[in-house]
């Protein structure tokens, strides 16, 4: 058991290391949250979806050697369309922030850009979408994780445990600071600069998975 925690709390560290940046996934949890709409459910998703790529990564790809270039290939061109659309819509947002609704949280009427409503299936889809449809997703968890676990040998289960557990602790908080921010942010300015933030970030994210093809 004392053998095991360091092997536990490297894999917990490196999880929340790789998956702590702002990216597409991220960027669509907090989204969600802002939004109140299944901000729970999607935090689960993306958890989950982030495990079952640890788990591959530990106990398959890393044996494998990686990711085959046509299965990566085909998962780049993937997620260059995923993030090319999502990226177009939040820019048309950013172009048309006039859809308004009034709300009132008990601090006075305020006002912010009115979310299309979702449905539970359309949120699980969209959360298994930024989740399995992004290359980062699959090359930090499945492949990275996977490979670093081979240095711990038998240690190897505990330490995708570890960052298993990273990344669920990650998404809570992540949750968390999304629900804090969703009932105090409304204004339109602020919707406005997140969504042309989200529309930069995707076309970006896009633009450097083509060039790595080449």
């Amino acid at each position: 058991m004392v053998l095991a925690f360091p092997t536990f709390s490297a894999g917990m560290l490196l999880s929340m290391s790789l998956i702590m940046a702002i990216g597409p996934q991220n960027a669509h949890v907090l989204r969600m949250g802002l939004q109140r709409q299944h901000l729970w459910l999607t935090v689960a998703v993306c958890a989950l979806a982030d495990v079952v790529l640890i788990g591959l990564g530990v106990l398959g790809l890393a044996q494998l050697g990686g990711l085959s270039d046509k299965m990566l290939g085909a998962l780049v061109g993937a997620g260059v369309l995923f993030l090319g659309v999502y990226g177009w819509q939040a820019f048309q947002r950013f172009l048309k922030p006039q859809a308004m609704v009034a709300l009132n949280d008990g601090a006075g009427d305020q006002t912010r850009q009115a979310p299309t409503p979702l449905t539970q299936r359309q949120a699980i889809l969209s959360a298994l979408a930024f989740s399995w449809l992004n290359p980062h997703a699959w090359i930090d968890t499945a492949v990275l994780i996977g490979t670093a676990s081979l240095a711990y040998g038998q240690g190897s289960t505990v330490f995708g445990l570890g960052a298993a557990t990273g990344s669920l602790v990650w998404f809570l908080l992540l949750g968390a600071a999304a629900f804090w921010l969703g009932r105090r942010l409304n204004s339109l300015h602020l919707w406005r600069l997140l969504d042309g933030a989200v529309a930069l970030m995707m076309w970006a994210t896009a633009g450097w998975l083509i060039a790595s093809l080449f």
